[in-house]
């Protein structure tokens, strides 16, 4: 990531300046287009270590766009998506908006996920425990995930997301559409 500007933090008075955390993924002049329609245009960030980002936008202005970027589901039609030295890309997570679910159990939401993360076998049943005791979900590890509630459907997306341990986890806009007792429980 070499030419990239450092992201500046500030140091207040009377304290030490942060270490700088590993660079875990970054964007120089990436740009996006749908046709003729400029989704992003010349976007550069760096995401360390740590980094707690929050987008802000109206509905169309890029916000879906940029996290599915960062994430690697969508490619720049400009400019470039770096990773950092080694090229070794970061464990990342996404939740979506709506999320997608498998015609299975919860549990096996689980499994799966975290059997295509790489995850040895020793240690999925443990993680996908924790994963569902984290969410309230324990008691619901044998339903068939799509038979939850709106916002049973979210939490089990998050557990997923949870179990794999990403170095990033991307949430767009995780509670947008729940009711506000399901927005609580996310």
């Amino acid at each position: 990531m070499t030419g990239l500007p450092p992201l500046v933090h500030p140091v207040l008075p009377g304290t030490q300046a942060p270490r700088p955390a590993a660079v875990l993924i970054g964007l120089h002049q990436a740009s996006v287009l749908f046709g003729a329609q400029p989704a992003l245009r010349g976007i550069t960030l760096q995401v360390h270590r740590g980094d707690r980002i929050a987008l802000v936008g109206a509905n169309g202005s890029g916000k879906t766009t940029l996290l599915r970027l960062l994430n690697g589901l969508q490619l720049p039609t400009s400019g470039q998506r770096l990773l950092p030295p080694g090229g070794k890309a970061p464990v990342t997570a996404m939740l979506f908006q709506r999320p997608f679910l498998l015609h299975f159990s919860v549990r096996r939401n689980l499994q799966l996920a975290l059997w295509l993360a790489g995850v040895p076998a020793a240690e999925r049943a443990a993680r996908v425990d924790g994963a569902l005791q984290r969410v309230g979900l324990q008691a619901k590890a044998a339903l068939p995930a799509r038979s939850l509630s709106g916002g049973q459907q979210q939490r089990l997306a998050l557990a997923r997301a949870w179990a794999v341990r990403p170095d990033i986890l991307f949430l767009d806009e995780p509670t947008a559409s729940l009711d506000p007792s399901a927005k609580r429980e996310v």
